[in-house]
């Protein structure tokens, strides 16, 4: 009986953790920070979550730049940030690392050349940082500096949560704190009176879209993040569901 036990966890060892996202490599690149000491300034941004403080994002957030920012497909990535201390050993705090999550987009500046101002200009590789996260690798007086980034799992709290907005004839649904990968790939939608699966497709951030009429309807959400990984959300809107009503799973990735 014990070793069957044994056996078995290790069996559910194996399952739960045999597909969690691994850290991608370390590349290189540049942060400055926005959003005042407190990180308001950073509230809403091009990935739709809004309220970062109260959705759970939030000080330790960024927006990307267009090399990364991958129109909106990044959203929700987790990134594990290091100051450079070995470019610059003035303005680097040594040996400390913060892990965000990409909440915004940081757009281009073409009036400004890339190495003055013009920081989140293609190609660069630029992370716009919440300043609280920012003060946790480099000396505020610096304003920019080199960086070492790596793509990591995400941790968050509790489960998948799935906003309704729209209205008749347009779902468009939020869907935030996703764990492990942490961005996602592809989302389909069915209603209990639904015979298959219907794709939604970006609207833009992490909102996603149906043109269904589902009102009525308890709703589940088939999710597929950008590293593959699989969830199925059986009824977790109930079908007396109304728009601008959040509902939180059980389930995570």
């Amino acid at each position: 009986m014990a070793k069957a036990a044994f056996g078995l966890a290790i069996l559910l060892h194996f399952f739960i953790y045999s597909h969690a996202y691994k850290a991608g490599s370390w590349v290189m690149g540049h942060a400055t920070f926005y959003g005042g000491s407190d990180a308001s300034g950073t509230m809403g941004g091009a990935c739709g979550y809004g309220n970062l403080y109260s959705t759970g994002y939030g000080t330790r957030t960024a927006a990307l730049s267009t090399a990364l920012f991958n129109d909106g497909a990044s959203c929700g990535e987790c990134y594990k940030i290091i100051c450079d201390y070995t470019k610059d050993s003035k303005w680097c705090i040594k040996g400390r690392s913060v892990t965000i999550t990409a909440t915004n987009f940081c757009p281009p500046n073409y009036d400004l050349p890339n190495d003055n101002g013009g920081w989140c200009n293609p190609p660069l590789k630029h992370f716009d940082m919440a300043q609280p996260a920012w003060e946790k690798i480099g000396i505020y007086k610096g304003g920019i500096v080199p960086v070492m980034f790596q793509r990591v799992p995400c941790k968050k709290h509790g489960g998948v949560r799935f906003t309704m907005n729209g209205r008749d004839y347009f779902e468009l649904v939020l869907i935030s704190n996703v764990g492990n990968g942490g961005s996602i790939q592809s989302v389909y939608i069915k209603g209990n009176k639904t015979d298959e699966w219907l794709t939604m497709s970006r609207n833009w951030g992490s909102n996603w879209q149906s043109n269904a009429y589902l009102n009525g309807q308890s709703l589940s959400f088939k999710v597929t993040t950008t590293d593959g990984e699989v969830r199925i959300f059986t009824n977790i809107v109930p079908s007396n569901w109304q728009f601008g009503q959040t509902f939180s799973s059980k389930l995570q990735f």
